[in-house]
């Protein structure tokens, strides 16, 4: 059975990906409007308003960025002070955050996407290794999804050398200098790992890595399909299990490097596990919808309630995880109070409360009501509402990684936000639908196919 990308489809992708350039392209012409001359009104209206007057956003964030380069003054006291241009520091400070939040929001859209395609891709070689017997009707979905890991890669690691100190001060001149008046002792002592070569050395490692294994493992997939013997099975077994332990390595590395050292004072050793816990869940969620899609357009017909009632049941179990490791994370940190650590939490309470605490509902609350009666884990419109709760609130988490440290106060979800959304949406729907268009829905001849066509309970 073959599919083919509707042409309602495509052009719906390409219109998205169409007004999804232009609200990016808006982000960016508007933050360049902010200089030296309507800064200095927009800081004496914001104080006459008495919504941010003093600097307490620098305060409440450690002086973390004050150190890392942010060119704020390391006295804060001294409103008056002229720094670089003839603007004061806390105005200086201002119009950087403006200019850094193009850029994060399109590396928050660049991201989300891609983590759903990289967590996809753990959770298709987990079902290789364990040699699942449910799954396989729903490996062509899979690989239709995983074919985004490679593009999307590219864009986020794309993103991060064209934003470089945007996004990650620690690529600020003079970071490292002894002497020089952006220079940070903590940065500094990190120059070994957070460098830009080897920060973008690792990114092609990683990427190079996830997609030999998608590759190979499509590879030996469709041809498993001709074969008269399980030899493909078995290589795609031994390449995914070994695949599993390359990944728990790099996908960690991946998250310190492209996720949490936007914040290079801060740091977690459960962080790695907490962003992996994010895109798994998302990933999950999206092969239960585009199955469910697939499904309702009279495809599919091998995929019965059962394979949705158990993929609902992982996106049940994973948000639960999800929400464990994030609970492990915040109570330790702030339980403790040590002000380095606390501070990334201090932030993220005072000045994004909406989508911190909202995230937080839309991740864990939501999906335990909904999806924890058994019977509505089998009813389709049910799973794609729940699911795009938690699409939503995983796209409020990585919004939450990101914009604290890069634009600290002066976060709103507008046009530079939805237009990355709409861009990277648009091209994920692309190429993984005419991914599916490339190969049979149904993996024949797999040794547990008859098994997963079968599979009721």
């Amino acid at each position: 059975m073959e599919y083919k990308i509707s042409n309602r489809l495509r052009m719906g992708a390409i219109i998205m990906m169409v007004l999804g350039l232009i609200g990016v392209a808006y982000g960016f012409i508007d933050s360049h409007h902010w200089n030296e001359g309507n800064i200095d009104q927009y800081i004496k209206a914001e104080n006459s308003h008495g919504a941010h007057g003093d600097t307490h956003a620098t305060e409440a964030h450690g002086d973390e960025h004050a150190e890392a380069g942010h060119a704020v003054a390391k006295n804060d006291d001294h409103h008056g002070e002229e720094a670089h241009g003839g603007l004061t520091h806390h105005e200086e400070h201002a119009l950087h955050q403006i200019h850094n939040r193009p850029y994060a929001a399109l590396y928050v859209g660049a991201f989300f996407f891609f983590m759903i395609a990289l967590g996809v891709l753990a959770f298709y070689a987990i079902q290789y290794a364990a040699q699942a017997g449910w799954s396989p009707v729903l490996f062509r979905v899979m690989e239709g999804i995983t074919s985004y890991v490679l593009p999307g890669g590219l864009i986020v690691l794309a993103i991060a050398f064209a934003a470089d100190s945007h996004l990650f001060v620690w690529l600020k001149e003079g970071v490292t200098e002894v002497g020089h008046e952006n220079y940070d002792k903590l940065v500094a002592g990190k120059s070994g790992w957070l460098n830009k070569t080897g920060f973008f050395i690792r990114g092609l490692i990683f990427l190079g890595g996830w997609s030999l294994y998608r590759y190979f493992s499509r590879k030996f997939s469709i041809a498993q399909d001709n074969a008269s013997d399980n030899k493909n099975f078995k290589k795609n077994f031994r390449i995914s299990a070994a695949f599993l332990v390359f990944y728990i390595y790099t996908e960690s590395m991946m998250s310190w490097d492209w996720i949490m050292s936007v914040d290079p004072h801060w740091f977690s050793t459960l962080f790695g596990w907490y962003v992996f816990a994010s895109m798994f869940v998302s990933g999950i969620t999206v092969i239960a919808m585009i199955s469910i899609y697939l499904k309702s357009k009279g495809l599919l017909e091998f995929v019965n309630d059962s394979h949705i009632h158990d993929l609902a049941k992982f996106m049940f179990g994973i948000s639960i995880f999800w929400t464990y490791l994030w609970f492990s994370q915040f109570m330790l940190i702030w339980y403790s109070n040590i002000p380095e650590e606390v501070t990334y939490f201090v932030t993220r309470i005072e000045h994004y409360k909406l989508p911190f605490f909202g995230m937080l509902a839309m991740n864990f609350i939501f999906p335990l009501l909904l999806l924890m009666n058994s019977d509505y884990k089998r009813i389709n419109w049910f799973v794609i509402m729940a699911g795009i709760v938690i699409l939503c609130g995983h796209y409020l988490d990585v919004f939450n990684w990101i914009m604290p440290a890069t634009v600290v106060d002066r976060w709103f979800i507008g046009m530079p936000e939805i237009g990355a959304v709409l861009l990277f949406g648009g091209l994920f729907l692309f190429i993984v639908f005419t991914a599916l268009g490339k190969a049979p829905l149904l993996a024949k001849q797999n040794p547990f196919t008859e098994e997963s066509k079968h599979f009721h309970y």
